[in-house]
This record gives C-alpha cells, sequence and structure tokens, in this order.
C-alpha cells in the first residue's frame, strides 16, 4: 500500500519576538489542523495527529500534537501524539504517517509540526539536595545544548555555529558562496510570495495577522551581506545573514492511503515514494542529508539525474552548499521558493514545511521526482522522495 501527500498549509513563520511570539505554540498548532480539516480532511476520518517539536518544556505542554489536535476541536477519539528529533521533528512525524498508513495501520494522517522559539522557557535544573545555599542559573531553551552530561566529549558540544565553522573548514566553502547562496534564499522567496506561489500552502497565523514570512529581506544585497560581522570566529565565515534566524511557525501535512480520497475530497498531490535517515559525527551534523537523501533515492528506486526538485532545510549557506557540492545537483532546483534563510526556522515546524513545499513545487513545475531534506543537530540527516504521479 502506498501512502500519499494530499495536502499541506503552514502558517508564516515569524522572526524571534516578532509578530508570532504572543501567540502559544498549541495555538500555531491548532490552527494548522483545523485549516487541513477545513480544506476538506474529514475530522472523523483521521485516525491520528503526529506532531514534529524541539522544545516541550514550555506550553508545548509535552505532547502538543495532543494539545493541538484538542484545541483545533478534531474529535476526542482522534489519538495525538509527538515526536521531538530535533530540527527534523516534523519530518520525522510525516515519515512516521507514512509508515503507518502504508502498514494499514492508518488510512488518513494529520502530521506536522510547530515550535515557538520566542515563548521556549528558561528552565532550572534541580537541586541535588534540598535547601541548597547557592545560586542556580536558568538555562534558555530556545535552542543548543544546555545542562549538558558532563561525561560527553567536548567536540561533540560545540554551538551549531562552531560546528558549521569547522565544516566550512573541511569542504573550503567560501564566505563569497555563502553570502550568494543567503541572497538568492530571499530573492526567491520574495519573488514566490509575490507571484502568489505560497497562496494555497500559507494560512493567515491566529491572532497576529501575519500573512507572509517575517524573515525575508527583498532590500538585501551582496554589500549589506558582506557587511556582517562573523557570529562564531572572529576570523569565521558564518553571519547572521548566512544562516537561518531563530523562528515560530507551524507546518502540517495531510498523509493518507489511496482510499482516503474519498475522505479527503481531493486527489493526492505526491507519493511516498522512499525515506531514509543518516547520522554522524554530531559536530558533522550538517552534512548528514547527504547520505540520508541517497538511501531515500535508493530506497525509490531513482538516482539524481532523476530528480527535479530539491527542498533543502537551509540551517547554514555552508552546509547547504556542502550537501549540494555533494549530490552533484543543478543549485537552480534547490529551494524555488526561497528557504529557511528567508523564510525562518522554527525548529519543530521546518520538515514538514520542506515536504509540503516540495510537493507544491512539483505540481507547480510538472517534475516527477523530488528530494526533501534536513540536517539535524547531534548528527542527524532526514530525507523524503516524493513522486508527483501527475507528471508520469
Amino acid at each position: 500500500m502506498s501512502a500519499y501527500v494530499y495536502d499541506a498549509v503552514r502558517t508564516p513563520f515569524g522572526r524571534f519576538g516578532g509578530a508570532l511570539a504572543g501567540v502559544r505554540p498549541d495555538d500555531l498548532g491548532a490552527a494548522v489542523i483545523a485549516a487541513l480539516v477545513d480544506r476538506g480532511a474529514s475530522p472523523e476520518a483521521i485516525d491520528e495527529v503526529v506532531f514534529g517539536n524541539a522544545n516541550g518544556a514550555g506550553e508545548d505542554n509535552r505532547n502538543v500534537g495532543r494539545m493541538s489536535a484538542l484545541l483545533a476541536g478534531l474529535p476526542t477519539s482522534v489519538p495525538g501524539s509527538t515526536v521531538n528529533r530535533l530540527c527534523g521533528s516534523s519530518l520525522d512525524a510525516a515519515m512516521l504517517a507514512s509508515r503507518s498508513v502504508e502498514t494499514g495501520d492508518a488510512d488518513l494522517v494529520i502530521a506536522g509540526g510547530v515550535e515557538s522559539m520566542s515563548r521556549a522557557p528558561w528552565v532550572l535544573p534541580k537541586p541535588s539536595r534540598a535547601y541548597p545555599a547557592g545560586d542556580l542559573t536558568a538555562v534558555s531553551t530556545t535552542l543548543g545544548w544546555r545542562l549538558v552530561n558532563p561525561r560527553m566529549p567536548a567536540e561533540w558540544t560545540a554551538s551549531l555555529g562552531e560546528c558549521n565553522e569547522q565544516l566550512q573548514q573541511k569542504f573550503d566553502i567560501s564566505r563569497e558562496r555563502q553570502d550568494e547562496f543567503a541572497l538568492r534564499s530571499h530573492e526567491r522567496a520574495d519573488r514566490a510570495w509575490a507571484e502568489g506561489l505560497y497562496g494555497d500552502l500559507a494560512i493567515e497565523a491566529p491572532g497576529a495577522g501575519l500573512v507572509r514570512d517575517e524573515g525575508i529581506r527583498p532590500d538585501t544585497t551582496l554589500d549589506k551581506l558582506a557587511g556582517l560581522a562573523p557570529s562564531f570566529r572572529a576570523d569565521g565565515t558564518i553571519t547572521a545573514g548566512n544562516a537561518s534566524p531563530l523562528s515560530d511557525g507551524a507546518s502540517g501535512v495531510l498523509v493518507g492511503s489511496e482510499r482516503a480520497a474519498d475522505a479527503v475530497r481531493r486527489d493526492p498531490l505526491a507519493r511516498v515514494a522512499g525515506r531514509g535517515a543518516m547520522a554522524l559525527d554530531p559536530q558533522l551534523f550538517g552534512y548528514a542529508p547527504v547520505e540520508a537523501a541517497n538511501r531515500a533515492l535508493e530506497r525509490a528506486g531513482i538516482g539524481w539525474s532523476d530528480v527535479g526538485a530539491v527542498e533543502l532545510n537551509e540551517a547554514f549557506a555552508v552546509q547547504s552548499l556542502a550537501c549540494i557540492d555533494a549530490w552533484g545537483v543543478d543549485p537552480d532546483i534547490v529551494n524555488q521558493w526561497g528557504g529557511a534563510i528567508a523564510i525562518g526556522h522554527p525548529l519543530g515546524a521546518s520538515g514538514a514545511r520542506v515536504l509540503g513545499t516540495l510537493a507544491y513545487v512539483l505540481r507547480h513545475t510538472g517534475r516527477r521526482w523530488g528530494v526533501a531534506a534536513i540536517c539535524i543537530g547531534v548528527g542527524q540527516g532526514l530525507a523524503v522522495v516524493l513522486e508527483n504521479e501527475a507528471a508520469t
């Protein structure tokens, strides 16, 4: 049995502390679920909700998938779960949904993810004994390592930016290439919104009036990007301009079997043709999508020469370029509607964003095969191959 992507929606992504900072993550997730239902998915036909989320410490309330489903008004009989594979959480959720459909355990699943990095709380470690006399430090849960186990090797727990500076050295990817890639991300995202390409994919964020990704900078230039100081090393190449920003937002995809078409009342956008996962040394996480995508292609029975569209989450320009170089693909087919450097990267929402965008890009371009891929902190990568059967 095959699994299909029937629909995909997302909120526009907001800047850290920006338009969506006042919206709870469970409300963002509920908006996406409600939109998928309003667009044709019968609530009674939904077998399960699987959501991705990287920070469950605050208003995400441990199981934001279930919370969002309830807030969206789904029947209480619809189960909900939450997946945490950091940046890959919602792509992992979609992969799990597709496996459930393929095995016959479900006919229709809402998969997606949400993150409010603005509202991620500070946490205090519990003291080892009662009534300690000393101070405790509140730790931010917004991004990166926290409360690190001292047994972890130091090279594994470097900051995400430092890890990508190491990747830059390994593959000798210049600052100029990174800035050019970042500029293209903004130009393509701005053009896609202006041409209405996100009209069917994006919904208005609840209670915020945000109707377009907040981080896109249509006025940026290479000169402006070149003038930014390095963020992680004094002599480094990674800046705030060629890396993805902290963001808020939610995304979702409707995954179902062939017979789910009657309940959805629409034809599928694409078939899930292959999946791949990869892990390597934690500090090399940015390169993990390379083999994840290769594995997904092998399982789909095709090669890179067959691929007409790639959606690769742009955590950093340098790791994106390293992956593109390794695959040997034409950069023009990668992130045709812009990427995370411009759009934003709310951790738990980005995987379903790239998957949903890929399904729409394949339909828009008429290409048959596409790859959605994402790098994941602590040395992992995920990838999914989609087939646009209307192009066969």
